[in-house]
Order: C-alpha cells, then sequence, then structure tokens
C-alpha cells in the first residue's frame, strides 16, 4: 500500500466568480431604482434684478415695494399689509398699469418659505414684472 501525499489528495480548483450573476444584480438594481423614482416637473420663478437702485416707491414712474421684515411683517409702499389682502391690494395696482414693476425685498435673515409665499401672491395678483432685491 502506498500513500500519497496530503497535499495531492486534497487539490482543488479555485472556484472562479462568474460576473454573469454579477450583471444581472446590477441591471435589476438599476431597474429597480429607475421604477422607484420619480421625475417631477420643477418650476421655476423668473425673477428679474432691479436696472436701478434709486427709485422712488409708490410714484408714477417707480415700482411697487413689498418689504417683508425679519419679524413677519409686511408692507406694500410703506402701508402694512397681510399677506392674504396682498393680492387683492396689488391686483388694484396692477388693474391701473398691468406692467408695474414689482420689487421684493426681504429683510436679512427672513426663511425662503415666507419670500416664496410672496412671491405667490405676487403671481396670484397678476404680477408679471417681478424682482427680488436687498
Amino acid at each position: 500500500m502506498q500513500f500519497e501525499p496530503a497535499s495531492a489528495v486534497h487539490t482543488r480548483r479555485r472556484a472562479l466568480i462568474g460576473l454573469t450573476p454579477l450583471i444581472d444584480v446590477v441591471f435589476i438594481l438599476l431597474l429597480f431604482f429607475l421604477l422607484a423614482s420619480s421625475f417631477l416637473d420643477w418650476h421655476t420663478i423668473k425673477l428679474t434684478t432691479p436696472a436701478t437702485q434709486g427709485m422712488v416707491a409708490g410714484s408714477s414712474g417707480g415700482a411697487v415695494l413689498i418689504r417683508l421684515g425679519a419679524n413677519g411683517a409686511l408692507d406694500m409702499n410703506g402701508q402694512p399689509v397681510l399677506i392674504d389682502e396682498l393680492p387683492s391690494q396689488l391686483g388694484q395696482f396692477l388693474a391701473r398699469k398691468p406692467d408695474q414693476k414689482i420689487l421684493v425685498r426681504p429683510a436679512k435673515g427672513v426663511p425662503l418659505q415666507p419670500v416664496v409665499s410672496v412671491l405667490d401672491a405676487v403671481k396670484e395678483a397678476g404680477g408679471r414684472n417681478v424682482s427680488l432685491t436687498r
């Protein structure tokens, strides 16, 4: 009886990992993420920068100035106004002059959402010529 060395008995080939299952998993994950994601239609707000710094608010050649204070106070041409009343009051200005320039000036530190609410109210009133200023 002859004994073979232990290394000869336990010699096995290393198993190779196939790329086909890996590629299949990648395509399945890609398909899953494509089907699970939502493609939203993002709307943008077009704003223009003011042409001159020296406009007088409320004058015949000037612009309507809407200021938003850090405490949430809102005024239009120096007169306090509530956000719910802004579209109707601004609509009165725009009825006489539809292309009236409207300047929205938020105070420093005002969160973005109140500014967007004011811009929505301006849009609801029919404002087309809107600028966001400092």
